[in-house]
């Protein structure tokens, strides 16, 4: 299986979180699944650091490096997926979440997150 974190995820796995439910460890680590980490969560993290966002303190360079030391595999962000978010149903408004879910059915990956909301477009999306 081929999956794409949310960013809250893709956090809390590098935390080593709590927050981290047990099926989201389950999924990581089965064998054969390749988990993704998009530019655009790297993006979101950059955006609301720069807000001053208490929870986003973080040095970007350095959870992209630690993002590659864990094995994830980066997902550019391309014009292909910038067209799939312009097709989407408004179910979400927040634009890091609608790329993701864009990225997710454009690959196709697997979009795995704690956000209710993003099961509204089904396939492609698993909460855990």
């Amino acid at each position: 299986m081929r999956l794409l974190l949310d960013t809250h995820l893709f956090l809390w796995m590098l935390d080593d979180s709590p927050r981290l439910s047990r099926e989201a460890r389950n999924r990581l680590g089965r064998p054969g699944t390749e988990c993704f980490v998009s530019a655009v969560s790297f993006w979101e993290i950059a955006i609301k650091a720069s807000l001053r966002r208490k929870a986003f303190r973080v040095d970007v360079s350095k959870l992209i490096d630690a993002a590659i030391a864990s094995g994830l595999s980066l997902l550019p962000f391309l014009p292909q997926h910038a067209a799939r978010v312009a097709a989407l149903p408004a179910h979400h408004a927040d634009p890091f979440d609608r790329a993701l879910i864009a990225q997710a059915l454009a690959e196709p990956l697997v979009l795995l997150t704690q956000d209710r909301q993003l099961a509204r477009y089904g396939r492609g999306v698993s909460l855990v």
